[in-house]
């Protein structure tokens, strides 16, 4: 390595985040930092990318990370294969985690909660808007499951699409999507020496309740 990694680290003194400027509930405070992260992070970095946690049977916890999609009032919502690794562990244990960090705003928001399904009408409408790449590797990738090598994996899309080389594919039952109904959402700012400030919201008989955390 060229530089220690006790060595490496950025001191933040971009801007405070003070109970003033958070509203009393945080969607509000999240779409107002997701537009201004839209605006401000360059390629390749991408606003609504996200690490996403979840749980497996035994405890193990497992992280990837995958892109927002939905934001609306219940909450959050991504799209995968419910067959996959992460849609396996999600019914076994449907709770989930997920962090967006935008470094050039030197931002970082944690949400946990409960996970469920969208409906079917909701996860079609969203597929029919993908490009038609996605759409086949939908079908065509057998998720997280082992394949012998990068020629088995074009051999199912090569089928796939003579498949639906005559009509527009459709969604597939085992795909879909799924909403982080958050019950724990907390806004980090970077502050110079490591005094950051952290606006915690916790959702308590109905309401959310606002807290700092120190750093």
């Amino acid at each position: 390595m060229s530089q220690s990694l006790a060595d490496m680290r950025r001191n933040y003194a971009r801007e405070g985040l003070t109970e003033a400027q958070a509203p009393e509930e945080p969607f509000a405070l999240f779409r107002q930092w997701f537009d201004e992260a839209v605006k401000t992070e360059q390629v390749p970095v991408e606003a609504n990318a996200m690490t996403l946690a979840t749980v497996d049977a035994d405890g193990r916890p497992h992280c990837r990370v995958l892109l927002l999609k939905g934001l609306d009032t219940q909450g959050f919502t991504f799209f995968s294969n419910y067959d996959s690794a992460k849609g396996e562990q999600m019914t076994a244990r449907p709770f989930a985690a997920m962090t967006f960090f935008w470094p050039t705003l030197e931002r970082q928001v944690r949400i946990e909660g409960r996970v469920v399904r969208v409906s079917p009408q909701e996860s079609d409408a969203y597929y029919q808007v993908r490009p038609l790449g996605s759409r086949l590797g939908a079908w065509a990738s057998p998720q997280s499951k082992v394949i012998a090598d990068r020629a088995e994996l074009e051999g199912l899309l090569k089928a796939t699409e003579e498949r639906f080389s005559d009509t527009q594919p459709h969604c597939p039952e085992h795909w879909g999507g799924y909403r982080l109904l958050p019950d724990r959402i907390e806004f980090w700012q970077g502050r110079p020496s490591r005094l950051h400030d952290r606006l915690n919201y916790r959702m308590i008989d109905g309401h959310w309740i606002r807290e700092r955390l120190a750093p």
